[in-house]
């Protein structure tokens, strides 16, 4: 019974000291933490990458490297660059970027991370100098911001991700203008503010001259058309005015006659209408046969 607990304790504290030795990268088992990769080298040649958890080598005959699995940041060192309207900008970058392909990654860079970074930081430089060259100063502050810092992460993942590299973003943190230029560039950059809003004020007055001359032909148009739809319905109420006096006129002409001669006596005379006429004038014929009671 002895034996048999003496020989559980045995296995017990050599498994135990078999971990250990695995997590320090030594003895037969590997292990690899969550966030980490080990290479496993077998005489100094790349054989396989572990997954995280616990895996088996040869001692002696297999060695190890390990590299970080997590995304890792990387400051570009500052560069001075000029714009498409040769304005001179100094500019300070970022990216983050990881270890994609560790067996890509130890044949490209055998002395480690600092080598890679030196790589990644002399690939973005140059991609960030050459199409931020491509674009005005307005472009690189303000409106063309996020599709330039797209292209320059885009350039930079094609060039690194054949070392087994992935770049996954590239910023800029600052963008200064040099010392003893910012005077002249504000003041391009107020002259052309000034341009540029003159500009839109011509325009708009120029729209608006336009919406105006539309508005007085429309508005003269429409006067127009119904200055001739009110002639043509004046003519037509004219002539139904006079079929009407005409057929009245002809039902009882002596009638009509009358009352036409009262409608022009109530138009032509008034209190103040004094008339020096014949007494058989024509326009007083009616008053010749009433008989006053």
């Amino acid at each position: 019974m002895r034996r048999l607990v003496f020989g559980l304790l045995l296995l017990a504290g050599l498994a135990s000291a078999l971990v250990g030795a695995g997590s320090l990268g030594l003895g037969p088992v590997v292990i690899t933490r969550e966030d980490e990769q080990k290479l496993v080298l077998l005489l100094g040649k790349e054989r396989r990458v572990t997954a995280p958890g616990p895996s088996l080598r040869w001692p002696l005959v297999e060695t190890l490297e390990t590299y970080d699995r997590r995304w890792l940041y990387l400051n570009i060192e500052p560069d001075t660059i000029q714009t498409r309207d040769g304005e001179q900008l100094t500019i300070d970058s970022y990216a983050m970027w990881r270890i994609a392909d560790a067996i890509a990654f130890k044949r490209a860079f055998p002395r480690g991370v600092l080598e890679a970074e030196k790589r990644i930081d002399r690939a973005l430089r140059d991609d960030v100098r050459e199409v931020v060259g491509r674009h005005t100063l307005e472009q690189v502050l303000s409106t063309e911001r996020d599709p330039i810092m797209r292209e320059i992460t885009g350039r930079a993942r094609a060039k690194v991700e054949e070392f087994g590299i992935d770049v996954i973003d590239v910023r800029i943190n600052r963008t200064e203008l040099p010392r003893g230029t910012e005077e002249s560039v504000y003041a391009r950059m107020k002259t052309e503010r000034e341009r540029l809003g003159r500009k839109s004020r011509a325009e708009g007055d120029e729209r608006a001259r336009r919406i105006r001359a539309e508005a007085d032909r429309e508005a003269s148009v429409i006067v127009a058309d119904a200055q001739r739809d009110a002639a043509i319905l004046r003519g037509q109420g004219d002539a139904v005015a006079a079929r009407i006096y005409a057929e009245a006129y002809a039902v009882e002409p002596d009638f009509f006659a009358f009352v036409r001669s009262l409608e022009a006596y109530r138009n032509a005379i008034d209190e103040g209408t004094t008339l020096v006429l014949s007494p058989d004038a024509e326009f007083f014929r009616f008053f010749e046969n009433a008989n006053p009671k």
